[in-house]
């Protein structure tokens, strides 16, 4: 038998309005770069130009500040920038987040040391909303951080319903899940694969019963082969089998407020793939 062709992504016309007719005023792109020294080399900040986001975030960073390249810390387009990094390992997770407006606040973890030395979380505060962005620690091979997991899931759904009671959020990143099995290629393989495990599942499920949304699923609950990180190995990328991991979780006040939630499928530099969001705030 020939092979099934696979299904690729494609990613449909943006939305530019809300669906009573609201046109959009803001728009974010996030992007788990996988090493940003790497990712500028590959021409990353050329598809950020492209894009032309009012925000971009950028996870797994795996940089400190003062290891940046200046094809970065020099961008005039984003003259507010801000950096976290891991405390104790070189190389190791970090995010970003670049911002044509200056944020009324900027913090970085979320109030514990146990998750805040490993660089994974920048919250900035604008007029009406809150922006968090997020590297979320993976399970690990074998599984040998899932309980660490399992704490984190519990610790940032709290700190983000704190946030959610002074005025509503938005969270994007790299959530290192796949929620449903659409959300990934292989499904019935992975079931004990770190990021689809029945408890990082549920942890992403607690998180929406708290009040948040998952705004692709959102517009787009039954959208197959709509994934955002593939493996470097055996031409994964090309056979688009993956994982659907980076997202725009919003607070469910802000649902009116949203235009389009997108995944760039095509844009490389990484091995995961930019995904935009288009909101009327």
């Amino acid at each position: 038998k020939e092979p099934a062709a696979p299904v690729l992504y494609e990613d449909s016309p943006d939305k530019l309005s809300t669906p009573d007719g609201q046109a959009t005023n803001l728009k974010i792109s996030s992007w788990n770069v996988d090493g940003l020294r790497a990712w500028v080399k590959k021409n990353g900040l050329d598809w950020v130009r492209e894009e032309d986001p009012d925000i971009i975030c950028l996870q797994e960073t795996k940089c400190s500040e003062k290891a940046l390249p200046a094809d970065i810390t020099d961008m005039p387009e984003y003259p507010h920038k801000y950096w976290a990094a891991s405390d104790e390992k070189e190389g190791y997770s970090g995010v970003a987040m670049l911002c044509k407006t200056k944020p009324i606040s900027v913090t970085f973890g979320i109030g514990k040391e146990e998750h805040d030395k490993e660089g994974r979380v920048i919250t900035a505060e604008f007029p009406s909303y809150f922006l968090v962005t997020a590297y979320v620690p993976n399970a690990g091979r074998s599984l040998v951080r899932l309980d660490y997991r399992k704490g984190w899931d519990v610790d940032f759904r709290a700190y983000l319903t704190e946030l959610d009671q002074r005025k509503p959020l938005i969270l994007c990143g790299d959530l290192n899940v796949a929620h449903q099995e659409l959300d990934l290629k292989n499904p019935k393989t992975n079931r004990k694969s770190p990021g689809f495990t029945p408890e990082e599942r549920q942890g992403f499920s607690a998180l929406l019963a708290a009040g948040f949304v998952d705004s692709f699923r959102h517009l787009y609950p039954e959208r197959p082969g709509a994934l955002t990180f593939w493996t470097y190995m055996m031409n994964s990328r090309s056979k688009n089998v993956g994982w659907r991991l980076d997202f725009y979780v919003l607070s469910q006040a802000l649902l009116q407020n949203l235009c389009d939630s997108k995944i760039r499928s095509k844009v490389m530099g990484s091995d995961h793939c930019l995904i935009t969001l288009h909101m009327t705030l």
